[in-house]
């Protein structure tokens, strides 16, 4: 083959090439093109799936393709995980969902079917609220300082609940009695419902739950909040002091939601989801509706997201270890 026969073979090649990849540079910039699925791993009406519900609803207007719920709950977010990580990862099949799928189910069961880092594609986080430990209205303990003397006072006496083995409020209560060299009994509900039914009873003294679960019964001075577990003072409780602001400085725990996709999403498909979602979280009327249902705004970046796990996860695990938490 001359000169001549090389160059002009070459030249078919490369135009071969474009039109092979033309299809899917034009799908990908196009994107998207029918509807999107977001997977909630979480039943119908809590508070991840009415957050889920808005947000999917508000990315769908930026995207101008409806956004379709599908409700995959159990295994505490196992199902609905694996399936999503499962999908093909072409932008259509999304996750909502919090910290539990990401570092704490690592953290408690030996085996899970999907890897909370190689399986997903960070979009962004959408918003986080603080754990707060909580007592009974009528117990003899109104700050951190007159809880801990409490407790130590009596040992093995007391008993906290949590909304379940395994979940956030369990591990942020450990890592606080850890450090605080307190013996106290952990008592799992099925939820977080049960548990502020006991709360207000009087069955328990103490429990760990979400700021926005326990915000309605603070309004109502039916318990008493002792501390938040985040980094710093929630907005939906500014009077309420932090662990570190009581005397524990370092300690910090909360709950937050993420979007992911499956891993191995086009560039330019994540770009357009990103940007989409850091648009709805920015949103006056979103920013609103989230506030209202107790969770606080908070956009972060794929990033952003992507180093907190990376940093949660260790910590997780020292936990779980610590104090024998197990799913399995």
């Amino acid at each position: 083959m001359n000169r001549k026969q090389l160059l002009l073979s070459a030249v078919l090649c490369a135009a071969l090439g474009a039109t092979a990849w033309a299809p899917a540079m034009a799908q990908e910039a196009a994107f998207p093109t029918k509807p999107i699925t977001l997977v909630i791993p979480f039943p119908p009406g809590g508070a991840t799936d009415v957050l889920g519900r808005l947000i999917g609803k508000k990315l769908g207007d930026k995207l101008g393709q409806s956004v379709v719920i599908d409700n995959r709950a159990g295994a505490g977010t196992v199902i609905g995980a694996t399936s999503v990580a499962r999908a093909a990862p072409d932008g259509y099949t999304l996750l909502m969902s919090s910290g539990t799928t990401f570092t704490v189910n690592p953290a408690v069961r030996a085996k899970l079917p999907y890897d909370p880092i190689k399986s997903f594609e960070p979009i962004g986080i959408t918003g986080r609220t603080g754990l707060i430990l909580l007592a009974n209205k009528d117990v003899q303990a109104n700050d951190l300082k007159q809880f801990v003397a409490l407790v130590k006072a009596a040992p093995d006496k007391y008993s906290y609940g949590s909304f379940g083995t395994g979940t956030t409020s369990q591990f942020a209560g450990e890592m606080f009695f850890h450090a605080a060299g307190l013996k106290i009994q952990h008592v799992p509900y099925k939820g977080s419902a049960p548990a502020m039914t006991d709360l207000l009873g009087g069955q328990i003294p103490f429990t760990v739950d979400t700021v926005s679960a326990a915000l309605p019964q603070l309004k109502d001075g039916k318990i008493k909040a002792i501390a938040v577990t985040s980094g710093k003072r929630s907005a939906l409780l500014p009077k309420v002091p932090t662990l570190a602001e009581s005397g524990y400085p370092g300690l910090e725990m909360d709950t937050w939601l993420a979007m992911v996709a499956p891993r191995g999403l086009p560039p330019a498909v994540k770009s357009r989801l990103e940007l989409a979602l850091a648009q709805v979280v920015s949103d006056p009327e979103t920013r609103d509706k989230m506030i209202a249902v107790g969770f606080e705004p908070s956009y972060a970046s794929s990033k952003v997201l992507a180093e907190l796990i990376d940093k949660e996860l260790p910590l997780m695990r020292a936990i779980a270890q610590r104090a024998a938490i197990t799913a399995d």
